[in-house]
């Protein structure tokens, strides 16, 4: 990589990158700082422009804080962009890269007229949604460039095992996988037996997905939450996750032999018995249906939707077929978001669904981290993974993309709800965090940066989830 092939301080391409990185990390910070001026109201404690004047009535110094504090950044961020598209118009960026980053930047001139015109002519005066709306179009732009830039930089062409996505899976070596001996002890065998059980019924999807139904439930009920509904739509979760697993374990019990990371699941190795198993998968079912039915009947419909998506949709239809079986069968994690508010309130809301949307587009971003780290073995597995099929190169781009429209999708879930300081701060650090991470595969390319990427995104929903909660139900 030559070292002039930017101007100086910049110098080479990676730091090109970094500051690509940088600036759309600059852009997301504002439009979250945005939301929060408009969901304040702060706008209204100021009427001039640029500068704000001191506020007579004491009680608007929280909102003139904000009002300064988002002023404050749009230079800072304005005066990154610029430089950001100078840098790629002098030094050895591509045109399709130089071309969206002046368009960002002209955009940004009128974003800080609407701006303008918002503060000194009223809210009014503009389309609602208009300011916030071109940051998101900037945000995507730069977001945008900063791909097609690490594609170029660190992308190869060879880099796919297979180019068709029917292709089968390598076939079984007799005795690949054998039984596994069960101790003599009858309470060793017992232990065994009920932690294969426990296995089956997936742990760790658990802990997560009914995060995102409490995040539904504390959006919808806010403090008045009540404990029996808590209670019955977590058990009636856990329930539900634990039937979904049960069932794909059944069904992907022979491609789990050829996989490294599933040839120990209970089925694989004949642990438990496929008609014990379908047994256990059904009681759960019942068990989950009979425990959602105590709240209302939509939860326990949205309860079996997801039952069903993730056993039949997406475990028999979608991930043996389609490159596209990780985008689709986010549907599958969004629902519990679903179920959380309609538990509270028996029916759909605008927010529920800001906040599923959150869930659907993170999930691409967070599974193709782990795609990667396991693309040998989802190929003799015989799915059609994104890196399989694509290559890691388009992979690791795709990653940024879902990635940045995660994060506008949680600048519109502050937009449509009373989210604040803490959802926001939370948001901008550990979307940052998720940024940087996947950034930093696109350089490192092994299988320890795409778990790094991997943890990050579990943190990022983990965290954000948390200052729902906190902001939902404390504040």
């Amino acid at each position: 990589m030559a070292t002039d092939s930017f101007p100086r301080p910049i110098g080479t391409h990676r730091r090109f990158s970094a500051l690509l990185t940088a600036t759309a990390l600059g852009v997301y910070l504002l439009l979250i700082i945005g939301a929060t001026t408009s969901i304040t109201d702060a706008a209204s404690a100021c009427s001039t422009w640029p500068t704000c004047h001191a506020p007579t009535d004491p009680l608007n110094e929280t909102q003139l804080a904000i009002v300064w504090g988002h002023r404050i950044a749009a230079l800072v961020v304005g005066l990154l962009v610029a430089a950001t598209a100078a840098v790629a118009v002098l030094g050895d960026a591509t045109a399709r890269v130089r071309r969206t980053l002046f368009a960002a930047a002209a955009l940004y001139v009128v974003q800080v007229g609407v701006g303008a015109a918002t503060a000194t002519l009223g809210a009014d005066a503009i389309a609602p949604g208009l300011h916030l709306g071109l940051g998101v179009v900037i945000f995507a732009g730069v977001v945008l460039a900063l791909a097609w830039d690490l594609e170029l930089t660190t992308g190869r062409d060879d880099d796919a095992i297979a180019t068709d996505p029917s292709m089968a899976p390598e076939p079984l070596e007799e005795n690949a996988s054998e039984k596994r001996e069960l101790p003599s002890s009858p309470l060793a065998r017992a232990r065994l037996t009920a932690y294969a059980y426990f296995k089956m019924m997936k742990p760790r999807l658990m802990w997560l997905l009914c995060l995102v139904a409490a995040a539904g439930m504390a959006l919808a009920a806010g403090p008045s939450l009540d404990a029996y509904t808590i209670v019955a739509t977590l058990g009636g979760g856990v329930l539900s996750i634990g039937a979904s697993g049960t069932f794909n374990h059944v069904l992907e019990r022979d491609i789990d032999r050829r996989m490294s990371r599933t040839a120990d699941r209970p089925l694989a190795t004949d642990l438990v018995p496929v008609r014990n198993a379908l047994a256990f998968g059904g009681l759960l079912t019942v068990a989950s249906l009979g425990v959602f039915l105590t709240i209302n009947r939509l939860a326990a419909a949205l309860g079996l939707a997801a039952i069903l998506f993730y056993s039949v949709v997406y475990t028999l239809l979608l991930k043996p077929n389609t490159v596209q079986n990780t985008v689709i069968g986010g549907f599958a994690g969004a629902l519990p978001a679903l179920i959380g508010w309609a538990a509270v309130t028996n029916e759909i809301g605008i927010p529920a669904l800001a906040l599923a949307g959150v869930i659907f587009l993170w999930t691409p971003a967070h599974f193709y981290n782990l795609a990667l780290a396991y693309k040998d073995d989802y190929a003799r597995g015989g799915f059609p993974m994104m890196p399989v099929v694509r290559g890691e190169t388009e992979t690791r781009k795709h990653i940024v993309y879902y990635l940045a429209a995660t994060l506008v999708s949680t600048v519109a879930l502050a937009w449509l709800t009373d989210l604040g300081a803490i959802y926001a701060a939370t948001v901008a650090i550990f979307g940052g965090i998720f940024l940087w991470a996947a950034v930093v595969l696109h350089f490192e390319q092994t299988e320890a940066a795409a778990f790094r990427s991997f943890h990050a995104s579990n943190a990022f929903l983990g965290a954000v989830l948390v200052a729902v909660l906190v902001d939902a139900l404390v504040l």
